[in-house]
Order: structure tokens, then C-alpha cells, then sequence
């Protein structure tokens, strides 16, 4: 019965959001829209797959600040659906289209897309930390032709080990996957084996490269080894969730991740940005671009919203009581 109350309660908040925002949004579109200028073509660089709803989060927060796609607004998208060894090949590509400004998705193809031009203005998002990763100067100031939304994955994996840890206060062992040739994944790393020593708890890591790595890892990794597995944030492993989440769901063991739509496809639990929203936000910073702002001008932000999911089927199917205290703050729950 509270979980029901909770879940109306949400239902209610997120109605009454969407009719604000409905009715908002043609007053500011129409606003921007009406306003004389030229047609704008917008290259977007991104890996799809689960990252997919960025781009219709993108599109969406495009139209009601009046770049309306079609109208005066095209987009030109170069979708990888995951990691390809010709991204700088695909990112040229884009670049010599010569759009008023390229969007990234995610640290490699961001990176790609650095390597190609530097004149540019890129606005990228999904990026675990640019600063890190050579992207940026600073979180003021990129001092280059990059902006764009941070995950911040660093922090943020140490925070979802402690409510993995919540949610599960039994578990001891749990197992990373990190895959080497992504600078994100050893910066979520890194946060993570902080705040696991801080909890006692260890720390199987397995570094990967490959989809058959990944297998091969999950494979040789007896039953009853670790009680649980922790995704570190990459673009590989979200490419190939679900083989993490079909060894969860063999060992009965909790599976904690870094976005929503992971949540909805089986793990039991996520701590992070939404995919759509994030599309969303990025948006923002691509209208300030068009607007004449130079990147260098516009700060690194991280999401506006961080959501805690929890999937109540897994739980149940992994015999796992999720503690009300976790359920109530929960900003979504799944069955």
C-alpha cells in the first residue's frame, strides 16, 4: 500500500510537470521561432544504443526553444551504435559537413571529435569527466571549442555504492568490469575502490576491451563469488548490459547501474542522469551556441536531476527486500 501511495504521489508530480511545461513551451517556441534567421544544421556524434534517448531528448528541447527540425533546424546524425574502430573517419565526416555545431555523446566520440577540429564549436554530453580526460582546461571555462554536460562519474560511483550497500547490506565481494580503453570507466573506478575501502567491502575488478572479454569474465566467475556487480560506467559495457544482467539474474545476486533505461531492462537498481533529460539540457547549450556564444564562454554543467530507480520485479525474483527507506526516496519504481 505505500509503495502504491509513493508511486501515485510520483504519477501526480510528473502530470503536473508535463502540463506546466506543455504550456509553457509554445510561448517560448513560438517567441524564438517567429524570430528572423537563417537555417541551422546541427551534427550530432553518438554511439545510440541505450544512449539513444539523448537524442530525442535533444530534439524535443531543440523544438520548444524554436529550433524546430525541418523548419529551421536540421539534423545531421552519425550513429555508431557503440564502439567502431573508424570513429574518426565517421567524425570527419560531420565535420566536413560544416554544421553551426557539432553534439557529442559520450568521452570517445567526444574525443573523436577533438581530434578532428578544433575550431568547431562541440557541445558534448554524457562525457564522465572531461576534465580527466583532456577535453577541458576547466569546469569554467573549456578554454577551447568544447562544451557540454558532465556526468561527474567519479563521485557519483562512489554514491551508488553506498546505496547499493543500503539496499543490500550483506554483500561483500563485487565485481567491476572496467574496460581499459576508456578514460571514464578508471575514473569510476577510481571513485569506486575509495568508497568500497571506506565500507570494508572488496572489490573484484576485470579489465575488458571486448564484448567476448565481457563473456569471458562473467563466465569464469564462479557461483557464489561475489554477491553482487557493480557497471562501471562505459560505453562499452552499457552496450552489452545485458550480459551483466542475465549473470545477476543466474547468481540472484543485486546489479547496480548508472542509468534508468537499464533499470526498466532487468537491473535492480540505478543512480544517475536520465538519458531524455540530459538530451534536454543539452539542448540548452546548443541554442546559446546558435545564439553566437563561444564554448569557451559557456561553463561545463553537470544534470539538473539525479533519479534513483529501483526494479521491484528483480528484487523479488533475487529474493532482495529493498528497506523502505530506500523505496521512499526512490524516483522511480519498476514492475
Amino acid at each position: 500500500m505505500q509503495t502504491q501511495c509513493m508511486r501515485q504521489h510520483r504519477l501526480l508530480r510528473s502530470w503536473l510537470g508535463a502540463v506546466l511545461l506543455l504550456a509553457l513551451a509554445p510561448c517560448v517556441g513560438v517567441s524564438l521561432a517567429d524570430a528572423p534567421g537563417r537555417h541551422y544544421q546541427v551534427a550530432v556524434f553518438t554511439t545510440g544504443l541505450t544512449a539513444s534517448p539523448v537524442l530525442a531528448g535533444l530534439q524535443e528541447g531543440l523544438a520548444q526553444l524554436g529550433y524546430v527540425e525541418g523548419k529551421n533546424v536540421t539534423l545531421l546524425v552519425e550513429d555508431t551504435h557503440g564502439v567502431v574502430p573508424d570513429l574518426i573517419q565517421r567524425a570527419t565526416r560531420l565535420v566536413e559537413a560544416k554544421p553551426d555545431v557539432l553534439v557529442t555523446v559520450g568521452t570517445i566520440h567526444t574525443t573523436a571529435a577533438r581530434q578532428v577540429t578544433e575550431h568547431l564549436p562541440i557541445v558534448f554530453t554524457w562525457v564522465g569527466d572531461p576534465l580527466r580526460s583532456g577535453l577541458i582546461g576547466s569546469y569554467a571555462s573549456s578554454k577551447n571549442n568544447l562544451t557540454g554536460v558532465s556526468v561527474y562519474s567519479g563521485p557519483l560511483s562512489g554514491k551508488r555504492l553506498e546505496l547499493l550497500h543500503e539496499i543490500a547490506p550483506d554483500i561483500k565481494r563485487i565485481l567491476a568490469l572496467v574496460p581499459m580503453q576508456e578514460s571514464i570507466a578508471e575514473s569510476a573506478f577510481q571513485g569506486l575502490a575509495e568508497t568500497a575501502k571506506k565500507l570494508a567491502l572488496e572489490v573484484l575488478r576485470r579489465d575488458v576491451t571486448t564484448r567476448a572479454e565481457i563473456e569471458q569474465v562473467l563466465r569464469e566467475t564462479p557461483t557464489g563469488a561475489v554477491d553482487a556487480i557493480y557497471n562501471i560506467p562505459s560505453a562499452l559495457t552499457a552496450a552489452h548490459i545485458e550480459l551483466l544482467i542475465e549473470k545477476a539474474k543466474q547468481e540472484k545476486i543485486p546489479l547496480m547501474v548508472h542509468e534508468d533505461s537499464m533499470v526498466d531492462k532487468g537491473a535492480l537498481a540505478s543512480y544517475g542522469a536520465n538519458f531524455h533529460l540530459m538530451g534536454a539540457q543539452t539542448a540548452q547549450l546548443v541554442a546559446k551556441i546558435l545564439k553566437g556564444a563561444k564554448p569557451s564562454e559557456v561553463p561545463i554543467q553537470t544534470p539538473d536531476k539525479m533519479l534513483l530507480a529501483i526494479n521491484l520485479t528483480t528484487a523479488k525474483a533475487i529474493g532482495l527486500g529493498v528497506p523502505l527507506s530506500v523505496l521512499e526516496r526512490a524516483d522511480r519504481l519498476v514492475e
